[in-house]
């Protein structure tokens, strides 16, 4: 039985809206305040990927263990949960400053962001659907996108707004979150559920992975691409203010948060401005874009100039974009529309592999290998990747019609 909504759907629809955009958003705002903790605690830039690492870790074990009760334990109740979860983090990051503090506490909030978003996304839709049931299934889906990914790529930015020109950069952010994190779970409380728990639960079961029967390679193609896309969105989450200082000698926080904010902010437009764009060019473009972003990645190390630098990380983001955008309208395409949640689940978690393991290998380089070598390397590998997933999955798009 639903309990009594004390707002209306459509009201309903904006706060779970503002609650996603919140949490994701909290989710990258350490991004330029790594290098304060690195110089309040003097650890090697390897431990910051292990920290930015810990985050993706906590994301992929909570999608598999919790993305998907929300099907029977209720939208709004696991939203709550996944909000309070975040706010806890907040919490960690005040009290607890030293490494181990700084592991668990990105843990724990990569955790919130795997319970958050299959949920919000679900809920999301179905909030629209009553609220509005003529409207096109895309608001509702664009609404969501620009949640997850806005989010994102606002988070540097605020974080870097914090550490240039606010008290206490360290400890001030996290307290505003939590505060913002606690009303967003208050306000989540009013919102109406949109799905009826039974009366008989189902018996817990982790989260089925599943391949599409006789769909192997193209499937394993789109699984490359989004492994890949996110590699590059990795880097400069976690690594962009350490090469920023490094190699560029550009210690400025905002300048860290605001590079950040461009290339997620370049891969969210590029989804929204060109989704009306057939599948091969929209593939045909994420192929030029990660070329060309990536080759100025590395001239831009290289001669060094930070603004090359920079303007290939927000052109290399709008191919990732479309790549992921690719890969995800890939696997939909072929999961059986029985285990599409399982298919869908497992695409998500290969990204968000791709966003932990190359980091922490480059993080371990960077302990023996100059700062522009390592990146260079990295840049060469990932250009490699990506273009070849694109040309892949663009000649399957061709083919397929």
């Amino acid at each position: 039985m639903r309990a009594r909504p004390s707002v209306q759907h459509a009201a309903g629809f904006w706060i779970v809206a503002a609650s996603f955009l919140l949490v994701m958003a909290y989710s990258t705002v350490p991004t330029p305040l790594y290098p304060l903790y690195q110089q309040q605690d003097g650890f090697p830039a390897f431990v910051i990927t292990a920290i930015f690492a810990a985050y993706a870790v906590g994301v992929i074990v909570s999608l598999y263990l919790a993305g998907h009760v929300s099907d029977w334990l209720g939208r709004r109740r696991v939203l709550v949960i996944a909000v309070l979860i975040s706010a806890l983090s907040a919490v960690m990051f005040i009290l607890w400053t030293e490494v181990p503090g700084l592991l668990v506490a990105r843990f724990v909030n990569g955790a919130s962001i795997g319970i958050l978003t299959a949920t919000a996304t679900a809920h999301l839709s179905e909030l629209r659907s009553i609220a509005r049931p003529d409207e096109n299934a895309l608001v509702a889906a664009s609404v969501s996108g620009a949640a997850n990914l806005g989010g994102l790529s606002l988070g540097p930015l605020i974080g870097g707004l914090f550490a240039e020109y606010l008290p206490d950069p360290l400890m001030l952010p996290h307290i505003v979150f939590l505060v913002l994190l606690i009303v967003a779970a208050v306000l989540l409380l009013l919102v109406p559920e949109t799905v009826d728990r039974p009366d008989d639960p189902p018996r817990y079961r982790p989260q089925r992975l599943s391949v599409p029967a006789g769909a192997r390679r193209p499937f394993l193609i789109a699984a490359f691409g989004a492994f890949s896309g996110f590699a590059v969105l990795g880097l400069f989450t976690s690594l962009a203010p350490t090469f920023l200082g490094t190699t560029f000698m550009a210690r400025d926080h905002l300048l860290a948060g605001a590079t950040s904010f461009s290339v997620f902010a370049a891969a969210a437009a590029g989804q929204l401005l060109l989704a009306r764009l057939r599948m091969p060019l929209q593939l045909a473009i994420a192929i030029a874009a990660c070329a060309t972003g990536l080759v100025l990645v590395a001239a831009g190390a290289i001669l060094p100039e930070i603004v090359v630098f920079i303007a290939g990380g927000v052109i290399a983001g709008l191919g990732v974009g479309l790549l992921f955008k690719g890969a995800v309208g890939t696997t939909v395409a072929l999961a059986d529309p029985a285990r599409k949640g399982e298919t869908l689940s497992l695409i998500f978690l290969v990204a968000y592999s791709g966003l932990a393991i190359p980091v922490l290998i480059v993080g371990a380089a960077l302990t023996f290998a100059p700062a522009a070598s390592v990146l260079l390397v990295f840049v060469l590998i990932v250009l490699v990747a990506t273009v070849t997933a694109g040309v892949l999955m663009r000649r399957r798009a061709l083919a397929t019609g």
